[in-house]
């Protein structure tokens, strides 16, 4: 009876929270080992359906790097990165839509409707959702020489999210499952980074919060300690005094922007914790990084 009452103890503290998020949009970067490990897979889909059916609309954007590493080995296909970014010509982009469009957002959806939920697959190419250009990278030079413009080929950035589609899927009760391929202005397919394109939807639809999974706890300092929480001028200043190093740096970044244009709060989570969605934003503490202004 007492693990009965605890159980209890727990779904009423997190009414607060149940309330505060009731009918608002939050965005979640579904990536790293959460999308490799089965149990993490499975807690995944099942925290996205309880989102969903206690009234808060999930949008759920995906990565897909390791696969996408694992289907061009295959096919013997060369690849390289500039600055954490995979420089895509035409062979790999083909690779890149067909891996993130036909293979890992169908297997997303299917997870989640076959634990109980009602989830659509989308691209950025459905109703032209991300539109997207070209990103251009510029390489710095030693001895003062101007810098290196870099041919990133498909490799883009998001211009515009129209996020009409997405409303009409929430409206009818669906969750959106979207891989971060977008479109140019005359049908051009563009390979965006997933965590830019979460930002830039969760800031198109206003939403709540912005939630990256990753693999490691979240912003830590010096000594390794988990940062709880960051204001907007904090993340800015740790990234200035290389507190915040390397990969983080980009995911910060993501999360600083995402604020900066309407975003409540945008989190930094470890998705190898079993529930770290749920851990996240019903409890008051969390279990990663909090950024917000």
């Amino acid at each position: 009876m007492d693990e009965l009452i605890k159980k209890a103890k727990t779904l009423i503290e997190s009414l607060p929270y149940i309330k505060r998020f009731y009918g608002k949009t939050i965005v979640i970067k579904y990536g790293g080992h959460a999308m490799i490990d089965n149990e993490l897979k499975e807690s995944f889909a099942l925290d996205i359906i309880l989102l969903k059916y206690i009234g808060i609309n999930p949008v759920v954007v995906h990565g897909g790097g390791p696969q996408i590493g694992v289907m061009l080995e295959r096919l013997g296909i060369k690849t390289s990165f500039v600055d954490g970014f995979r420089i895509t010509d035409q062979e790999t982009m083909d690779v890149v839509e067909m891996v993130l469009v036909g293979k890992v957002n169908k297997e997303i959806v299917g997870l989640v409707n076959t634990h109980g939920g009602m989830a659509v697959g989308l691209s950025g190419k459905d109703g032209r959702l991300i539109m997207g250009k070209k990103m251009n990278i510029m390489k710095a030079m030693e001895d003062n020489q101007p810098p290196e413009i870099i041919d990133t080929g498909k490799l883009g950035e998001v211009e515009q999210i129209n996020p009409g589609v997405l409303k009409g899927l929430q409206e009818q009760g669906f969750i959106p499952v979207i891989a971060p391929v977008g479109v140019g202005e005359n049908g051009e397919t563009y390979n965006i980074n997933a965590d830019l394109v979460a930002g830039s939807l969760a800031s198109a639809m206003n939403a709540a919060k912005l939630i990256l999974l990753t693999d490691v706890p979240g912003v830590c300092d010096k000594d390794n300690n988990l940062i709880s929480s960051l204001t907007r001028e904090q993340a800015l200043s740790y990234i200035d005094s290389n507190i915040i190093i390397r990969g983080m740096i980009p995911k910060v970044k993501c999360c600083i922007d995402a604020v900066s244009k309407g975003v409540k709060k945008a989190h930094i989570i470890n998705g190898r914790l079993e529930h770290a969605v749920l851990l996240e934003i019903f409890t008051e503490s969390g279990v990663g990084t909090e950024i917000a202004l």
